[in-house]
This record gives C-alpha cells, structure tokens and sequence, in this order.
C-alpha cells in the first residue's frame, strides 16, 4: 500500500448562516456544515436556523452523505437555561449529527437530552493541552475544537496523548479574534452587546488613539498616521498552504470560520480548499497547493492573510492602518439552468457585452465564460444587463451546473 492509499482526509467543516448557504456549502464540496438555531449559537448577526430549516437543510445534507453540526456554544445565563433541553431534543430529532458546545452545564444537559447526537466541545472552552481534551472526552465528547492559540506541535503532543477515537478539529480559515478562544470583554464593556452570547459589536476592528490625562481633548497616534492605530485588528487566517503539515499533526477536521459571511465566501471557500484536500489526497509525496486555491482565496473579501500561531508565537499578524477588507471580486450572476445553448442567469452586478466572466462552478476549478453574446429573459439581445434579478441568457458551448457564480473583477 503506497503513502497515498494511507491517507484519510481530514473532513472539511464549512460554515451556514442560512439554507441557502447550507445548501451552498454541500454544493460546493463540504463534508459536514456547521449551523446554529435562533437562539444559543455565537453569530447573531447570521439568519441562522428555524425548525423547519433545520429540518430541510439537515434532510439535504444527508441526502448527499454531508453531516450537520448544531452550535450551542453561548454561556448561557440563568434566564436562558430553562429552554436549552426542548432545542437539545429538536436538534436530536431533526437528526443533527452533533452538538457543539462550551458550557459545562450546557454539555451535561447534550448528554441527557440529545443523546444520539455527538458531543463536540466548542473553542469556547479554551483546550490547550492534553489533559483538558481528556477530560471532556470522559465526559463524552467525540471531538473537541482546539484553542486558536496552540501551535501545529502542540496539537500533534494533544493528538498523541488522547484516545485515537477523539477527533481533533481547527480552525483553518477565515478571520481572528484577538482575545483568548474568543473569549472577549470588550464588546460587553463598550457597547453592552455580549461576544460570550453571539452579539459581538467586534470593537477591536476600530480604530483607536492614546489620550494623556492632564491634556484632555489631544489625541496621540499610536502609528504615525492621522487615522489612529487599529492596535487590536487581527489579520485573517488561511491555511490553504499547510494543509499537509495539519494533516500529519493529526488534525480530524478543518473548519472554515464565517456563519455570519456570505453565499460567496461560502461558496468560494468550500470550493478551493475541497480541490485543496483533493489534490493532497491524490499527490501527498510531492503535492504543492494548486495555483488556483490561492487564487480563489483572494477573490473573496477578506483582511491580509496569516498562518496565526500554527507556526508560534505570531507576527506581522495584524493590520494597524485600517480594518477594512480587500474585495476585488463580485458576482455579476448566478446559473439557473442551461437551455438552447444559452446559459440562464440571475443578474446580482451589471455587466456588458463582450465581457469576460469568471465562472465559479461547484467542486471545478474557475473558468472563463465570455458573454460574446448576451440576451434578455425573452431572447431579445442586449448590449448590458443593468437591472438587478433580471433574467440574462449567455450562449455557451456546454451546460454548467446550476449554482455557478459569474463574477467580474471590480474596478
């Protein structure tokens, strides 16, 4: 048996703010999808999940070999406890394959009420060592999330020292939280909106100046710029690069950070890292990250990139000047079908004539579709499509799959 049978890939974990986005992630390639119910997860800017979602996105999952996550990972106060047990028996008898949680309270109460669902211990509970990832796994978990501070050699010494049956799951994209384990203070304190219960305000994204006490009213830039220092603005993370050394550190599962980003980042993430692992899988000896990966990644909107502390202690790891993202991409539409050797779309950003798209279509590398030709809903042609959920018909040489993005770089 060569290297290359050996290997079991870690399983791609993607984020869902919503069914669509759900159905986006399957779509495009993950293994499992991540979701949480309107109350109890850590995203309450996401849509998140009613029961009759839930079921229907759960049900779509399954029907393509994709399990479903339910994050329960607030520290819930006293007030909230009462109604974790009946949303603990939905999420058991919709078929969620596991629960994630943080709270000890909140994890005894998944072991009595939703048993049949994994018990997977959330970031929240800040595991950075052997002996923590032990005891919650004594307590019945499956898998527990390590914490985002750990090196890749201190989640290698985790792997070896636990059970072979106790999954390990990272992070391996999307953005950083400058507290520890996100465990955060800042939003309570300044705005009232508490990070521990989903309802961060992120104020370590703002930008700030230092103010001397006895000279009240005159600001001190940290940087030496005129907007301040964003002192607290932690860069994104991507791993795309190192999957091979997560892999041999005994890591179970990736996971995607973004329950509250967008179809697109969804799409395009889950996407470039399935062709990532793929492409692991199929030339681990000699496997490079394919150019396209990391083309793909930098067409969503995202900080400057890092490896965080997988490497030690960081640096260059935050952005002082600003906190704003770099978008350089935008979906001009997405593919409905393909009829009449035209490919059907809904307009989202006008485009023209003659212009050269870039398709994204699930589980494929992007590719170009020129609009050589482009015509309205009724086949009338057109020289632009500026009307925002307007049908357009494109002529191409073969169908693409229902789903695809057509983005356009921005100006």
């Amino acid at each position: 048996m060569n290297t290359i049978d050996k290997i079991i890939l870690p399983e791609l974990l993607c984020p869902a703010g919503d069914l669509t986005r759900l159905k986006t992630a399957v779509d495009y390639g993950a293994d499992a999808v991540y979701i949480a119910g309107e109350e109890f997860g850590m995203r309450t800017a996401a849509s998140n999940f009613g029961e009759a979602d839930m079921r229907e996105g759960i049900k779509y999952a399954h029907n393509r070999g994709v399990k479903v996550h339910i994050a329960c990972n607030v520290l819930p106060h006293n007030d909230e406890v009462a109604r974790i047990p009946a949303f603990l028996e939905l999420c058991q008898d919709a078929g969620a394959d596991a629960v994630i949680a943080a709270d000890l309270g909140t994890i005894g109460m998944v072991k009595k009420y939703a048993p049949k669902c994994e018990l997977h211990v959330s970031v929240q509970s800040g595991i950075v060592n052997y002996e923590t990832a032990n005891a919650f796994y004594n307590m019945g978990a499956a898998r527990v999330v390590t914490a985002r501070e750990l090196s890749l050699a201190e989640i290698a010494e985790i792997k070896a020292k636990t059970p072979k049956e106790l999954t390990l799951e990272c992070f391996t994209h999307g953005a950083m939280c400058v507290s520890f384990s996100a465990r955060c203070l800042l939003s309570s304190y300044m705005t009232g909106r508490d990070a521990n219960r989903g309802d961060c305000a992120q104020p370590c994204r703002w930008s700030y100046s230092l103010v001397e006490t006895n000279r009240e009213g005159q600001h001190f830039d940290i940087t030496e710029t005129d907007k301040g220092t964003y002192i607290l603005n932690a860069n994104d993370l991507c791993m795309a690069q190192h999957l091979k050394e997560m892999y041999e550190a005994g890591i179970g599962s990736l996971k995607i950070e973004g329950r509250a980003k967008s179809q697109y980042y969804v799409a395009v993430t889950a996407n470039a890292y399935r062709g990532a692992l793929d492409s692991l899988k199929e030339s681990y000896d000699n496997w490079q990250l394919p150019d396209w990966v990391t083309e793909e990644l930098n067409k969503i909107s995202h900080r400057n990139y890092s490896t965080g502390f997988y490497f030690g202690p960081p640096h260059n790891c935050q952005t002082y000047s600003h906190a704003g993202y770099v978008r350089d991409y935008a979906v001009a539409a997405t593919v409905d079908g393909y009829e009449d050797g035209c490919i059907i779309a809904t307009l989202k950003n006008k485009f023209y004539k003659g212009q050269t798209l870039d398709c994204l279509e699930p589980q494929q590398p992007p590719f170009e579709v020129t609009a050589a030709e482009l015509f309205d809903g009724e086949g009338n042609p057109i020289d632009s499509a500026p009307h925002p959920m307007m049908t357009v018909k494109i002529p191409y040489h073969r169908p693409i799959k229902t789903g695809a993005m057509l983005r356009m770089k921005c100006d």
